[in-house]
């Protein structure tokens, strides 16, 4: 069983949960931008959560499947045709040998999973499949998904036509809301630019991947003054190098902020402001570029009732598809 890729849309990447671990050597751990949604499609398929499956962003691939199976796109909306015909989002299909998948425009969200039963089935490197272009890791020779690419899946059976209820398909509000837990470097801005990081309403700058999402729109941040410490540099968003917390915010020169998401390096000389909150990192993989968004603080037992809450819903998911 294969799938064979026709087009590979704008761009197609292999993506499972990711290469946990190797942070420390400068590998990000990587794998699908929004997790809720992988493991959704995943669930739909009958496959481990974790399993491989295809991401795409803004424009869908087009392929044949080499044998019958069952598949589900799960993530933004984007109209799933086969052989010409709708099919649901959200919702596991069968797919008889020779038949097309291909997709219509994007009207919600920026990136959709493809799960396949079996899952795909390319060699692992690091523990993971996901594909890592900056390190060439994992994905097909460490690269997209490319026109003539044949992807091997594992076996699965799969069941077709289940469904995960609409009100679990978590999705950005309009404007996005982001809770943020401010970070170690917080007192090196004013107290007048913490309260306007907050008060303001952001755009999502077309800087966006899956390194991280720049925002602009803002005010600028201005910082309290002090003499810069030796090993860093002048400017006053300059700090000693030091480690990137996953979501962390950096904000160069105090104008634009950008968090760090899947892909991100590990460390640098950029302060941060702080960090997005894990249970929002998954929305921030699904806005599109001049999206509203805004920034709300949190403390630390907010950020894990919300851990808990988006925990709860995974659960729902599971128990939705038992």
């Amino acid at each position: 069983m294969a799938l064979e890729i026709r087009k590979p849309g704008l761009l197609t990447t292999i993506q499972d949960l990711g290469r946990p671990g190797y942070f420390h050597l400068g590998i990000p751990v990587g794998g699908a931008m929004d997790r809720l949604a992988l493991r959704a499609a995943n669930r739909l398929v009958g496959n481990d959560e974790g399993a491989a499956a295809l991401e795409a962003v803004f424009m869908g691939p087009e392929f044949t499947v080499t044998e019958d199976t069952v598949l589900a796109v799960t993530g933004g909306e984007m109209p799933i045709k086969l052989d010409g015909e709708p099919v649901q989002t959200w919702t596991s299909f069968a797919a008889k040998k020779g038949q097309v998948v291909s997709f219509g425009y994007l009207s919600e969200g920026a990136r959709i999973y493809i799960a396949v039963a079996g899952g795909i089935a390319t060699e692992a490197k690091l523990g993971s499949r996901a594909t890592y272009a900056i390190g060439a890791l994992g994905g097909v020779d460490g690269r997209a998904v490319a026109a003539g690419d044949v992807l091997p899946v594992g076996e699965g059976d799969g069941i077709a036509g289940r469904t995960v209820p609409e009100a679990l398909r978590r999705r950005p509000g309009q404007p996005a809301e982001l809770r943020v837990l401010p970070g170690l470097y917080w007192h090196r801005i004013t107290e007048a630019s913490q309260k306007a990081f907050f008060e303001d309403e952001w755009k999502v700058a077309p800087e966006a991947d899956r390194m991280g999402y720049r925002f602009r729109g803002g005010r600028p941040v201005d910082f309290v003054e002090r003499e810069q410490p030796f090993g860093a540099g002048s400017d006053p968003s300059n700090i000693v190098d030091g480690c990137y917390p996953y979501g962390s915010i950096q904000v160069p020169g105090g104008t634009e902020p950008i968090v760090l998401h899947r892909d991100a390096v590990s460390g640098g000389g950029y302060f941060m402001i702080g960090a997005v909150i894990s249970a929002d990192m998954d929305l921030i993989g699904q806005l599109q570029p001049n999206v509203p968004v805004r920034f709300r603080q949190v403390d630390m037992d907010q950020a894990l009732d919300a851990r808990r809450a988006r925990q709860s819903t995974l659960d729902e998911i599971r128990a939705a598809l038992a």
